[in-house]
């Protein structure tokens, strides 16, 4: 909705609810649009670059500098990520609340930068890593004092990233209005090339980043990585004038609670027969219309006694004893996402095992190719690849097909998730079986991870990169268009952080699974399924009870889908032109 205004005898269409960096209202043909959401891309780019280039190679130096066991090692890499996308709620209730999106990108990217210069500095100075040792000879794991440093360096980029990722999409979108049909396309379009364009920076960071890690030194590849985010810091504050900035509504954890505790004092009244006698004086234009599912929560707007307080102005509502229609059916559409995010958890699992273990197995085998020697942590190349083609062919090919054919952009938010987590179950069996081939020739050789790399090549891990690349690609997409477009306007920030604990729960889950497998399978002697030296384990049996698990959780996330389907009537709300 716009109204046309005259200065100096131009007309200027402005943008409800949005104004520019003064404060006024924001002029469509001064703010948002493409180039400014080219520029918040930017700094989601160097993001990746800095996290992923970070995460996909960090098992190595865990292994074999800090010389900490391969499950060990495992789990920092899990915790470190799932801690960097659990605190996207602790961003997304900042965002809301205290600061805005554009002053929580600018302030947390800033701490991930700092981070990642404190990265550099720890794997820079010999102090803070234990001795080299020989092959041969017993390695002398990582102190205290050492962990702790590499530890502050890695939460430090943990907090910047979660204050990061939870306000760059959804400051993404601010620059297009869903009430302009032309702008509602390009926002369409916009989910796609914002994974499409973190994809890329993805592609640096497991190839040249990677590569520089392992041929030239860390402290470099890191020190770069902090140049990057400087350098997007600076890139993203030269937009300040063409942003479009949402007003802050206030926390939407509050009115969650405010609607959750009004019905559980409310909970033995009987809701009246009509839904008009429920409290409601939200403005035309922002209402949502009522709906019959999660019904306690309506008593949260039955009026009752004691629901107004009397000042020297007048009766005030206490929020806390009565609430809006619409502030009810906001929290009913929080809460149908919850069965969707639950079942969606274990596909993070799945990818968690792309950057940890797969990576260890790459480390065993030849990555000889000609004269060069492949960094085993740019094996991810391929999943990163599988990403940007799957992207692509879907932008290119399905996309306009299924316009023709059903009318339609493409598949549905539900679809695409399906089909990330068949393409990840597969995946993982894929794992399992090229796990046992590979195993197979470590006991005819008799190899060790310490020994000279075995006589397989590394490509052969090339299918499991793939099928779990592609059905990230399918994934996130799905996901990030579930959450946002499925959310109430006031509570999208706190929706993006919601899904983005999808993947906090996932690297968190892989971390719980490889404990509790270790410690079952490793109580008889030796080291289990995920043994030291994964040469004298059974990996394959731990991508093989993935796979299970990813049949069964896509059994449930069938009902779950199907239950979101049927109520695809989901409140809207009222547009009053």
């Amino acid at each position: 909705m716009c109204f046309v205004c005259h200065q100096d005898g131009k007309a200027s269409c402005i943008v409800a609810d949005a104004v520019d960096y003064k404060g006024f209202p924001a002029d469509r043909s001064k703010t948002g649009g493409w180039v400014p959401a080219a520029l918040i891309l930017g700094i989601e780019i160097c993001e990746r670059l800095s996290t992923m280039g970070i995460a996909v190679n960090l098992v190595t130096y865990l292994c074999g500098t800090m010389h900490l066991p391969s499950s060990t090692s495992a789990n920092v890499v899990t915790d470190f990520l799932g801690t960097s996308f659990l605190l996207c709620l602790l961003g997304g209730f900042l965002a809301d609340t205290f600061l805005g999106r554009f002053k929580t990108i600018v302030i947390f990217a800033s701490i991930q930068a700092l981070g990642t210069g404190t990265l550099a500095l720890s794997t820079k100075l010999p102090n803070l890593r234990p001795p080299p040792c020989d092959s041969n000879s017993n390695c002398q794991e990582a102190n205290g004092f050492q962990m702790g440093i590499l530890y502050l360096a890695l939460y430090l980029i943990a907090l910047g990233t979660g204050g990061l990722k939870s306000s760059v999409s959804g400051f993404g979108t601010d620059q297009f209005d869903d009430k302009n049909e032309a702008e509602k396309t390009q926002m369409a379009y916009f989910f796609n090339r914002f994974f499409f364009f973190i994809s890329l920076g993805g592609l640096m960071a497991v190839t040249v980043l990677v590569y520089i890690q392992d041929e030239v030194g860390r402290s470099l590849a890191y020190g770069i990585c902090t140049v990057s985010m400087f350098v997007a810091i600076v890139v993203i504050l030269s937009g300040i004038k063409r942003y479009r900035y949402k007003k802050r509504e206030g926390s939407p954890i509050v009115s969650i609670f405010q609607v959750l505790v009004a019905a559980i004092k409310k909970r033995k009244m009987n809701l009246p027969y009509d839904v008009h006698m429920l409290h409601e004086n939200t403005p035309d234009g922002s209402r949502i219309h009522h709906t019959n599912q999660f019904r306690l929560l309506d008593k949260a707007a039955i009026v009752a006694e004691g629901d107004f307080v009397k000042t020297s102005s007048g009766s005030t509502l206490n929020p806390w004893k009565l609430c809006t229609v619409t502030r009810v059916e906001e929290v009913k559409m929080m809460a149908r996402l919850l069965p969707v995010w639950a079942t969606t958890i274990l596909f993070w699992t799945a990818y968690a095992q792309m950057i940890t273990f797969s990576v260890v197995q790459a480390s065993t085998m030849d990555r000889m190719v000609g004269g060069f020697m492949i960094p085993a942590g740019s094996l991810t190349v391929f999943f990163v690849l599988a990403i940007l083609i799957t992207c692509a062919i879907y932008d290119c090919l399905i996309i306009p097909f299924c316009k023709r054919w059903k009318g339609t952009p493409g598949f549905t938010d539900l679809q695409r998730m399906a089909l990330g987590l068949i393409l990840s179950t597969l995946g993982m069996a894929a794992a399992a079986v090229i796990e046992m081939k590979r195993l197979s020739v470590a006991k005819s050789v008799g190899g060790t991870t310490t020994g000279e790399p075995l006589p397989i090549s590394v490509f052969m891990l090339i299918p499991q990169f793939l099928l779990v690349g592609a059905g990230e690609a399918f994934m996130y997409t799905g996901q990030l268009d579930f959450f946002i477009t499925r959310s109430p306007k006031s509570m999208k920030t706190m929706s993006t952080g919601l899904f983005l604990t999808t993947l906090a729960l996932g690297f968190f889950m892989s971390s719980f699974l490889v404990s509790v497998v270790k410690k079952v399978t490793g109580t008889h002697g030796g080291g289990g399924w995920l043994a030291d030296d994964i040469n004298h384990g059974r990996l394959d049996c731990f991508y093989g009870l993935l796979a299970i698990l990813g049949i069964i959780n896509f059994g449930v996330y069938l009902v779950v889908a199907a239950w979101n389907k049927k109520d695809d009537k989901t409140p809207k709300v009222v547009d009053v032109v």
